[in-house]
This record gives C-alpha cells, structure tokens and sequence, in this order.
C-alpha cells in the first residue's frame, strides 16, 4: 500500500471513511506508537541492567526494589499494548480497522485519533461497560 500522505493530513468527516489515505494515516501512527513503546522500553532495560542492585542501605535498596517493581509492571502494560497495536495493524490489512466489533458501525475518526487501538463505538463502548459494571456489583 504506497499512499501519499502530507506531514499535516489529518483525516476528515468529508472523505470516504476508511480510504487508503485514512487507513495509511493510522498505519503510521500505530507503526510510529509502537516504535516509541519499542524504543522506550529498550531505554528501561538498559536502565535496569546498569542499575546496581548491591545497595548497602536497606531503606535504598527497598525504594530501588520498589521502582524496578513498578518499572515491571509498565512494560507488561506496555507488552499488552503493543499486541493490541498488532491487531490493530492486521484489522487494517483486513479491511476492518475502524469498525466496530459489536455493530459494524464506523467507530468514528475522533475516537480512532484519540484511540488508535479502539474495537468499539463510543456507543458500544458504554454498554460494555454498563454491563461489566452491572456484573462487577454482583
């Protein structure tokens, strides 16, 4: 797929939805997310790797212990993240990016800039979590 993009299209209501040039804009930027998550998270291993772990003060070595903690739990977050990006990225070759699972309805160009990775119309997105909420207080 070679479409030509200019560095400031931004996608608009006045095109057909989901064109080549729409679909091209949020390869790109889910491409360019995942090269930032990629890249960032090699920065937190390398941080981690350096990072002497034989510190002499217990009260050090319980924050430093504490900070790898949570630095951990980002990049699983980050793992997951980058595998719904390669969803979002084969939905695209599909044919399907930007559609919602639930009704097939365009899940809308606001949503998808603000949230490349999204399934669901806002719509349907509401109920999912009317329903998990209902179920939650159970």
């Amino acid at each position: 797929m070679l479409v030509e993009l200019s560095r400031d299209y931004q996608p608009s209501e006045d095109e057909p939805f989901m064109n080549e040039r729409q679909r091209e804009y949020f390869r790109r930027k889910l491409l360019d997310w995942k090269d930032d998550i990629i890249k960032e998270s090699k920065e937190t291993l390398q941080h981690l790797q350096d990072e002497s772990s034989n510190l002499p003060d217990m009260a050090d070595r319980a924050s430093s212990e504490t900070d790898r903690a949570i630095e951990l739990r980002a990049r699983d977050r980050q793992r997951k993240l980058i595998s719904k990006i390669d969803s979002a990225l084969k939905r695209i070759e599909e044919g399907t990016y930007g559609y919602c699972e639930d009704t097939g309805e365009p899940i809308g160009l606001k949503r998808l800039d603000a949230r490349p990775i999204a399934t669901l119309s806002i719509e349907a997105q509401e109920r999912h979590e009317r329903r998990e909420r209902v179920y939650r207080d159970d």
